[in-house]
């Protein structure tokens, strides 16, 4: 994969861990961004598991975003990729997905997993043009209930990148 982004105006980002003592500012972000979001707790099995978590910081240090990824056999799945909706268009899942691709490699492994809502184009064309494949779908794994429709819920697609497959 030979990635290129638009740098954003402040060009300075880098990648932290996360841990427990930046949760405030991350669930504040992952509450902006999704009508679903993770839980405080969510994030605390993760990181308590020893999931790898990186966050996204600016040239003020202030967040951008953040991943989570969990490992097994051979593979990584990505659980959690948010940018803060301010920020977003601005290259910055991009640069947390090349950063995961290369926390893969480390790792040995020779798969990364995902699933994204059926309805997020923008992260499916984001997947698409890194090299992901649509492998399947999970039906109604989603919550995505409206007023209408409270027992409402949404299909995942299942997709995969095979590591050999990228530069």
């Amino acid at each position: 994969m030979s990635a290129q982004w638009r740098q954003s105006p402040q060009a300075e980002r880098r990648l932290e861990p996360m841990t427990t003592r930046h949760l405030d500012a991350v669930v504040a972000i992952e509450n902006q961004a999704y009508d679903y979001p993770w839980t405080r707790g969510n994030f605390i099995d993760s990181l308590a598991a020893g999931y790898p978590a990186q966050r996204l910081l600016g040239a003020d240090d202030a967040l951008l975003g953040y991943f989570i990824a969990m490992a097994g056999v051979g593979e990584l799945h990505l659980l959690n990729l948010t940018v803060a909706p301010g920020q977003q268009g601005r290259g910055h899942a991009r640069f947390m997905l090349v950063a995961l691709l290369a926390l893969c490699r480390s790792r040995q492994a020779q798969q990364l997993w995902l699933e994204v809502r059926a309805s997020n184009a923008r992260a499916l064309s984001l997947y698409r043009h890194c090299g992901f494949h649509e492998v399947g779908s999970r039906k109604a794994y989603y919550p995505a209930h409206t007023l209408l429709h409270p027992q409402r819920r949404e299909d995942a697609v299942v997709m995969s990148l095979q590591l050999g497959d990228v530069e």
